[in-house]
């Protein structure tokens, strides 16, 4: 009896099985033999060619950067041509990388100026908690992205290097910074 119903169950399930594999077996033979699925992947194609292109060509055209942006560092001046650190220590004590040293000595009148602005391109993490510790605004991230180098020494910035890129960025940087100032 058993036997009878092992057989009965077993001749069950091999119509259903075969009973919805003949639809999908003949379905993907049609698609198989007039190619559907390469037409409706041709027309996707032909859809999309036709539209307004997405990408940009980009070594020659550049894509807008946000005024908040964090790029490559620099020493800013002032209008007369001071420089703008007064030697706090203030980014190098927040720095989470370590990436910044800092020697300062006096000057005549009293205050302090920096001798030595080392940053280690290499160990920043670009957070920004430098340009947001500096009272006076002296270090700041300005807008380029595109400093890769041949060499590591080429990655550890003196003051002489932050400042001839404050010098090159410092309409770009000061634009950037008073479009920002109302969320400082």
């Amino acid at each position: 009896m058993q036997r009878m119903r092992r057989e009965s169950n077993l001749q069950r399930r091999s119509l259903r099985i075969g009973a919805l594999c003949f639809p999908a077996v003949f379905e993907r033979s049609i698609n198989t033999l007039f190619l559907t699925e390469m037409v409706r992947g041709l027309s996707l194609t032909l859809k999309y060619f036709f539209e307004r292109k997405v990408t940009i060509n980009y070594p020659f055209e550049k894509g807008p950067l946000s005024p908040r942006f964090r790029g490559e560092h620099a020493l800013r001046r002032y209008p007369t041509g001071e420089e703008r650190c007064i030697a706090c220590k203030l980014c190098e004590a927040i720095c989470p990388a370590q990436a910044i040293t800092i020697e300062a000595e006096e000057r005549e009148d009293g205050s302090r100026r920096t001798t030595r602005y080392d940053i280690d391109m290499t160990k920043c993490i670009y957070c920004g908690f430098c340009q947001e510790a500096c009272p006076v605004d002296a270090i700041v991230e300005g807008p380029n992205f595109e400093f890769a180098t041949e060499t590591h020494e080429e990655l550890l910035y003196d003051k002489e290097k932050l400042l001839e890129n404050g010098d090159r960025w410092e309409t770009e940087i000061a634009e950037n910074l008073r479009s920002e100032s109302l969320y400082r």
